[in-house]
């Protein structure tokens, strides 16, 4: 396996009358940002994980009671809401109540060993989570809203795009139904129409609310932000018009650019003609375009391998003047055999430098 695929575990989620349950495995190829992003849920989990662990070994060196349950979930919640903890709020909060779920487990079963209950080999007290531990997990329970879409896509809270559109579809298409099937002046049809509208008001809230949340996390956390104008109204007359309409890009440009303001940090905005994805960011060669399905090419020039998203943000930061390291790009040079004169480990003489 990869490092960069992952293994999600769901279960049990189904049962049957003999109290069968199954748990199904699903191996994910998750894009780069996805991949940050279900790093920083591992991250923000491991950080709950310890930090209750550490609060119950603390009371128990200290003579104090055992802290329940319900005291570790509020003082989680009193920790987001400090400067210290505030980026727990990035991440689904079904993950980090999971990993008190997952210490209180690991309690339960230590105190069972050791009264007896618990039978075969003892079982130790709860460790401290790494993060060089490459087996990071993190658990969705049902109430999570988490999905297998039939175009075998997952769908994870705050992990793959929000797409709030395509999510109300279903209660859209609904409502509209029972609006048209109305008479036309009728008391019912001014109910439907207003349900149909409440429904497109929470789509247009909860998009609303998550590029505010966004927004104000990259303008907190950097200190100039760069954006490519992209050509919505023509992007919209295309296959990805749902798709592009749903991200409403104009109204999150629009917020970044007032809370860039309102925060003094720096914004700058990218040119649409400008060639982010058909240049080079490690030589600078023009490629020429690439169709949307190609994620990941190599350069002709220099023969290094870029990602399509990472390699076209970091033309974007050049073209706003905003330094770049090399590192950053993820480009992976193409190996090179060493020629005969550079295979050597002794230095040259003078003579036969010359």
């Amino acid at each position: 396996m990869s490092d960069n695929t992952y293994v999600v575990i769901f279960g049990p989620e189904f049962e049957y009358a003999f109290n069968m349950q199954l748990r199904y495995n699903y191996r994910l190829d998750p894009a780069p940002r996805q991949r940050a992003a279900l790093a920083r849920a591992f991250g923000c989990a491991r950080v709950v994980f310890n930090d209750a662990l550490r609060a119950r070994q603390g009371a128990s060196e200290a003579g104090l009671p055992y802290i329940t349950g319900a005291a570790l979930s509020a003082r989680l919640t009193a920790a987001k809401a400090t400067p210290e903890r505030a980026w727990l709020n990035e991440v689904s909060s079904v993950v980090l109540q999971q990993a008190l779920a997952d210490l209180n487990a690991a309690y339960r079963n230590f105190f069972a060993s050791l009264t007896g209950k618990r039978k075969g080999p003892k079982v130790a007290p709860p460790r401290f989570r790494s993060r060089k531990d490459h087996r990071q997990a993190i658990r969705f329970t049902a109430n999570a809203r988490f999905r297998v879409l039939a175009n075998r896509k997952l769908r994870l809270p705050k992990i793959a795009s929000p797409q709030f559109l395509r999510r109300a579809e279903k209660t859209l298409r609904r409502r509209q139904r029972d609006l048209c099937r109305k008479r036309n002046g009728s008391a019912n049809r001014a109910k439907a129409r207003v349900k149909v509208a409440r429904a497109h008001a929470r789509v247009a809230d909860a998009r609303r609310d998550f590029h505010h949340q966004l927004s104000t996390a990259l303008i907190r956390e950097n200190q100039a932000v760069a954006v490519e104008d992209l050509a919505v109204k023509g992007l919209a007359r295309t296959r990805l018009a749902k798709s592009v309409n749903d991200a409403g890009w104009a109204g999150f440009v629009a917020m970044l650019e007032y809370k860039a303001r309102l925060y003094g940090r720096g914004f700058h905005r990218i040119g649409r003609f400008e060639p982010t994805s058909q240049t080079c960011s490690a030589c600078g060669v023009k490629d020429g375009p690439k169709p949307l399905h190609v994620r990941e090419w190599q350069c002709r020039a220099c023969g290094a391998w870029l990602d399509r998203d990472i390699n076209a943000a970091v033309n974007v930061a050049k073209a706003a003047g905003l330094a770049v390291t090399a590192c950053r790009a993820q480009v992976r040079p193409e190996p090179v055999p060493a020629q005969r004169g550079e295979a050597g480990t002794h230095p040259k003489s003078p003579q036969e430098a010359a």
